[in-house]
C-alpha cells in the first residue's frame, strides 16, 4: 500500500455526514473529479461527529493552492477535540484546491481563480466542473463556514476577516476570531462565501497571513478563534477567550496602485495606521533616483501591503482600510 493511504482515512465518491459515526472523528478521501488519466482526483476530509445533536461548521483552506497556514489550523483543531462531548459535526477541508497546491500555485489548472467562479457549472470549464462538485458535495451540508486564505504571492497580510457585517450573524462570527482587523464586506459573486450567503449559511472569510509558508502565530490565532465559535455555539465547552487587544472595524477598503513602474518601497507595517497625506510608498528607478512617492489619500489602517520591490505600472501598492467611526 502506498504511502498516500497508510493515514486509515477512506476513499469515497459521496459524502454524507448523517452516516458518519457518531463520538468519532472520520477521515475521508473524497473524489471531485477524475484527471486526463482517469485517475481520481481526492479532497481531504476530515469529520468529527459528536454523540448530540447540534450545527454542522465547515473549515476549508487552500481554495488558492500556495495558501498554506489553514491547513495546520485545521490539523491542530480536530487534534485537540474532545468528540466525546461534541454537539453536532465539525468538517474540515484542510486543501480544496488539491490540483493548484500539487504545483504550489496559486490558480488553477487552466488558470482560473477559483475563488471567482464559486459555484462553478456543472458542464463547464475544468475550473467550473470542479468548483461546482466542490460546492454540491461539500458546502451545501454546512450550517456554517470559516473559509481560510492568506495574502497572494509578492504581499503580505495582517490577520483580519472579511464579512457582512450587516449580518449580525455573520457579525457575531467575526467577532469572536480575534482578529486584528475585520472589514465590512458584503458577500461577492464568485467567492467560495459570496456561495455560502447565496444558500442561505453564514459564511466569513479568514485571512491568516502569508502565502507559501506555515506562520506559527498566525496558525495559533486563526485556531483561537474557531475554538470561540465552537464554545460560543455550544458545540464544545471551550471558554470564548476575549482578545487581548482592540479589532479594527473598517467600513470599507482597497487598494492603492502605482501609475509607472520601478523599484516600490512600501514604507509603514502591517496593522499601522497612517493619516491623509502621509508617504506610504516611494518608486525609485534602476538608477536609485526616487521618481515617485505616494500619499495616503485618505486615514485608514494597512491591512496589507506589497513586499515585492519589481513594480510595474498598476502594480498594488497597500490595502487601505477606513476604520468605522461610532
Amino acid at each position: 500500500m502506498s504511502d498516500l493511504f497508510d493515514d486509515k482515512a477512506k476513499i469515497i465518491a459521496t459524502l454524507d455526514l448523517k452516516k458518519a459515526p457518531k463520538g468519532a472523528i472520520s477521515r475521508y478521501w473524497l473524489e471531485i473529479v477524475k484527471d486526463g488519466m482517469g485517475r481520481p482526483v481526492l479532497i481531504p476530509v476530515i469529520v468529527a461527529r459528536g454523540k448530540k445533536p447540534g450545527k454542522t461548521v465547515g473549515i476549508t483552506a487552500a481554495v488558492h493552492g500556495n495558501e498554506l497556514n489553514g491547513i495546520p489550523v485545521i490539523q491542530r483543531l480536530f487534534k485537540e477535540l474532545d468528540v466525546e462531548n461534541l454537539s453536532g459535526t465539525i468538517v474540515g477541508v484542510p486543501v480544496v484546491n488539491v490540483p493548484s497546491y500539487l504545483r504550489k500555485k496559486r490558480r488553477f489548472l487552466d488558470g482560473t481563480d477559483l475563488n471567482h467562479i464559486m459555484p462553478g457549472k456543472e458542464n463547464g470549464t475544468v475550473s467550473q466542473v470542479y468548483a461546482w462538485r466542490v460546492v454540491e458535495k461539500l458546502i451545501r451540508q454546512f450550517d456554517y463556514l470559516l473559509d481560510l486564505h492568506t495574502a497572494s504571492n509578492g504581499r503580505v497580510n495582517s490577520y483580519y476577516i472579511r464579512a457582512d457585517m450587516s449580518d449580525e450573524i455573520v457579525r457575531k462570527m467575526s467577532l469572536l476570531q480575534n482578529a486584528q482587523i475585520i472589514v465590512h464586506n458584503p458577500p461577492n459573486d464568485g467567492t467560495l462565501r459570496g456561495t455560502a450567503d447565496e444558500l442561505e449559511i453564514p459564511a466569513i472569510t479568514l485571512e491568516v497571513g502569508n502565502p507559501n509558508l506555515f506562520q506559527k502565530g498566525m496558525i495559533r490565532d486563526g485556531l483561537t478563534g474557531i475554538h470561540n465559535l465552537l464554545g460560543y455555539l455550544r458545540m464544545t465547552d471551550s471558554e470564548v477567550e476575549a482578545h487581548s487587544s482592540e479589532t479594527i472595524i473598517c467600513k470599507k477598503s482597497y487598494w492603492m496602485y502605482t501609475d509607472t513602474g520601478g523599484l516600490l518601497t512600501v514604507l509603514p507595517k502591517v496593522t499601522d495606521l497612517v493619516k491623509k497625506g502621509t508617504v506610504v510608498a516611494r518608486l525609485s528607478n534602476l538608477f536609485g533616483d526616487v521618481i515617485k512617492e505616494y500619499l495616503a489619500p485618505e486615514d485608514g489602517v494597512v491591512i496589507g501591503k506589497s513586499v515585492s520591490p519589481v513594480n510595474q505600472a498598476g502594480g498594488r501598492i497597500l490595502h487601505l482600510g477606513i476604520i468605522k467611526k461610532n
